[in-house]
Order: structure tokens, then sequence, then C-alpha cells
């Protein structure tokens, strides 16, 4: 009798939030490109902030789909802590010194012009990590082989 253990951290609402991270990526990547090719003279420091988060945004995702490897569910912890700090950050800055950014980034004024999912996201993200430590799933693999 061998007890099967899944292959996949991915079910449910861990891939639903890679689903939200991809698409939080692409959108921040497809933002940030339009904006620095177009008009970076007018706001280089909105749109460099863009592409700051579009590059968290790409790394946070293949952190957490990678994230059952060790050294990847550290990636994902830094990357997740690194895009709350950032959007509290900016977010703060932005409505206390709005003259910084006259051109709206990716998580300016805590993410609105995304409904506030950069805000959202890395709470889920965080709390995700917290509950599906890769240790607990490596402790779940050696049960079972020795139990096999």
């Amino acid at each position: 009798m061998s007890t099967s253990v899944p292959s996949s951290r991915m079910t449910g609402i861990g891939r639903v939030l890679v689903i939200v991270y991809a698409v939080m990526a692409l959108a921040a990547t497809g933002r940030s490109f339009v904006q620095i090719v177009r008009r970076f003279d007018e706001a280089p420091l909105a749109y460099s902030l863009s592409a700051v988060a579009a590059l968290v945004y790409i790394l946070a995702t293949l952190a957490l789909v990678l994230a059952r490897r060790r050294g990847w569910y550290t990636v994902a912890w830094v990357a997740i802590v690194f895009e709350l700090t950032g959007v509290v950050i900016i977010g703060a800055l932005s409505l206390l010194h709005p003259e910084l950014f006259l051109h709206d980034t990716v998580w300016s004024l805590f993410g609105r012009g995304y409904l506030f999912i950069p805000l959202v996201l890395p709470v889920f993200g965080i709390w995700w990590l917290r509950t599906h430590r890769p240790a607990a799933a490596e402790g779940l693999v050696e049960r079972a082989e020795v139990k096999a």
C-alpha cells in the first residue's frame, strides 16, 4: 500500500495566488514598458518605480511556483516583503508628497489604479508562505517513504 503525497503545492488558493501574481506581473510590465518608452522624461521616478514593481511581481511569481525548494522559498519571502514595503512607502509618499508622483506608479496611492490589489496581495502571499513551509512538505514525503 503506497501513500501518495501531492507533487505540487500549487492547488486551490495557492494556484489562485500565483495566477494573480502572474497577472500583476504582466500588467505592471506592460504599463512600465509603455511609460518608459513613450514618456520617461515626464516622470522618471514614477516610471522607474513601476518597472521595479514589475520585476518584483515577476520574481514573486517565479518564487511562489518554485517555493517548494528552500532557496526559492526564501526568495519568495524577500520579494513579497519587499513588495509590501514598497506599496506602503510609495503609497504613503504619494499621499504626503503628491508632487513626487505627478504620474501614477503601480504602487501609488496603495495601488488604487489596480483596485488596491497591490496592497492586499502581499498580505495573502505572506499568509500563504507562513502556512505552506517547505519543511512541512518534506516531512510529509519522508513519512510517506517510511510507511511504504
